[in-house]
């Protein structure tokens, strides 16, 4: 029988429904709020990710993955994620994550590089990866204000760190050098004794053969680059055997270990503009060169030689009165018709340059044309070129102009285009012409008769030195003799006058006789003078009182008082 479902069967029902439905519920919430936390974790770690990027190295010699650290300015912002080998197998592939807030940094110019313990003349650096292990330097690389920031995910990074930091406020700069001396990164760049910058990186051109060098002037040195500035050499010691001597030049101490540069303004030029952007200069050997730059435009001559130019250089000074007005450009100019050194009467031709600054007219066209005027307006009145010695020690020669009034007159000639200075002797060449006539001389001489009329002279001489030596000797003896004669004589008459007057005292001559009565008669005087003396001695104004006894003298008194004593 069935029976029907009461209100309470179907209430009760209900409720296990509700509770099941309840149970399900909470069986799928909790997954699906846990898998709501992770796809939200995942996402906002997605979206706050910064990029990936990759780095070229050389090798990943301490890099590694999930460890390795990229920083800037010793802050995290990155970490490598995978290093792996580059297909070529020349290089390694580092993959790694840059954070958002530094993804900013990437553009073309930044760069990486592995901070490493290096020790170099510069200095010690990287010390402190010692103990941490290497890492990862960004340098955010700063865009002009016409470049636009780009996206960048691939980059190659520095074998070594830039020699200038960052940031380092100052001057970019390009120099060039085509002479045989060459610098490296971290060369000093010295002006007046402090180091104010240094070289960054070098780069060969091999089209143009020329050596590039990029450079930077620390603030505030780099003021002092304008227009008119230029480098040169300062490496070592610079030791220059020139016309005027020898020349011995040092940089500093840094220099003389290393290479170096130093750079200034010519005197007598003007500063110029300053240089406020990347510009280029060229290094020149030495402060000479650099300051003879200056002389743009110059008048070419050539001379010709017919003496020998040993100890002339390219380079050597051309004089005028002591004064530089050029200098030598070339040394026996290639003709058209090939060498022709080996010919008879072959000169040397030699071209030289006259430099309108350097006779205190302006370096342009309008001077050249007044100095090649000048100089053949001066040819027809006697100036002439010659080789002159500029110092004994070297033996280095220079062109010498002068004015030889009493020269003959000559025709303008052309050598090549080029107007010919006509040219005298040299002092060399005077020198060995005076040489050779007084040798000419010499040997024109008759030797032969002299000699032999010098050869009897000497004989002649020498018989009669002897005759004179006989003769000598004959009036020595003779002389001897007569000094022994007359001082024998002399003896004898001394000896003479002695005997005669120990005779006169001998006893019983009239002479003793005479002796003995004075001698007597002065006894006698000295006996009488006796008393008198004892009594002057006893009594010495006897001389004056007759007796020898001083009277006595009685004082009287004055007439008054005796007046006095009659009255009384």
């Amino acid at each position: 029988m069935n029976e029907t479902p009461s209100a309470e069967q179907d209430h009760s029902s209900e409720e296990a429904v509700v509770q099941s439905s309840r149970r399900i519920s909470k069986i799928w919430f909790i997954p699906l709020v846990a898998l709501s936390i992770a796809m939200w974790m995942v996402y906002y770690q997605w979206s706050n990710q910064g990029p990936t990027i990759t780095i070229e190295f050389e090798s990943a010699a301490g890099i590694e993955a999930d460890k390795t650290k990229i920083r800037t300015r010793d802050v995290e912002v990155g970490l490598v994620k995978k290093v792996a080998l580059k297909s070529d197998l020349q290089s390694v592939i580092v993959t790694a994550r840059i954070e958002k807030n530094a993804a900013h940094l990437l553009n073309a110019k930044t760069n990486f590089w592995i901070v490493r313990p290096r020790v170099s003349l510069s200095g010690v650096s990287g010390l402190s990866t010692l103990l941490s292990g290497p890492y990862i330097t960004m340098d955010p690389g700063k865009l002009d204000e016409n470049e636009e920031q780009e996206d960048v995910s691939e980059f190659v990074a520095l074998e070594k760190p830039p020699v200038t930091p960052a940031g380092t406020p100052g001057l970019q700069i390009t120099l060039n050098s085509d002479d045989e001396f060459a610098f490296k990164e971290g060369d000093p760049i010295i002006y007046k004794g402090l180091q104010v910058g240094e070289f960054d990186n070098i780069y060969f051109n091999v089209e143009e053969r020329v050596v590039y060098y990029n450079a930077f002037i620390k603030e505030p040195y780099h003021k002092l680059i304008t227009e008119n500035t230029k480098f040169w050499n300062a490496s070592g010691i610079n030791l220059e055997l020139a016309a005027n001597g020898i020349e011995v030049k040092t940089g500093s101490l840094e220099t003389l270990l290393t290479n170096g540069v130093t750079f200034g303004i010519p005197e007598g030029m003007p500063a110029g503009r300053q240089i406020t952007q990347r510009a280029y200069f060229d290094i020149y050997k030495d402060y000479k060169a650099a300051s003879d730059e200056r002389y743009k435009i110059g008048v070419n001559f050539v001379i010709l030689i017919k003496d020998t130019v040993r100890g002339l250089t390219v380079g050597a000074p051309v004089e005028y009165r002591g004064l530089e007005i050029g200098r030598v450009l070339e040394i026996n100019l290639p003709t058209p018709t090939g060498n022709q050194l080996l010919d008879e009467g072959y000169t040397i031709p030699v071209l030289l340059t006259i430099q309108p600054s350097r006779v205190q007219l302006q370096d342009n066209r309008e001077g050249a044309e007044f100095v090649r005027a000048q100089i053949m307006h001066w040819v027809n009145q006697g100036l002439r070129a010659s080789l002159k010695m500029g110092n004994l020690l070297t033996g280095a020669l220079y062109v010498d102009l002068q004015h030889y009034p009493d020269v003959e007159a000559v025709e303008l000639e052309t050598f090549l285009s080029y107007d010919i200075i006509p040219t005298t002797s040299g002092e060399i060449a005077q020198i060995t012409q005076k040489v050779t006539s007084l040798l000419d001389r010499v040997n024109a001489l008759p030797l032969n008769d002299i000699s032999n009329n010098v050869n009897d002279l000497l004989t002649k001489l020498n018989d009669t030195s002897s005759t004179f030596q006989d003769t000598v000797n004959t009036l020595h003896d003779l002389l001897k003799e007569v000094k022994q004669q007359s001082t024998s004589a002399n003896l004898n008459q001394t000896l003479k006058s002695l005997d005669g007057l120990l005779v006169d005292l001998s006893a019983g001559s009239r002479s003793h006789e005479e002796l003995l009565n004075t001698m007597a008669k002065f006894q006698q005087t000295l006996e009488q003078l006796t008393p008198f003396l004892q009594q002057l001695n006893q009594t010495p104004n006897s001389l004056i009182f007759a007796d020898g006894v001083q009277p006595v003298l009685e004082p009287k008194g004055r007439k008054q008082d005796a007046t006095r004593d009659n009255n009384e």
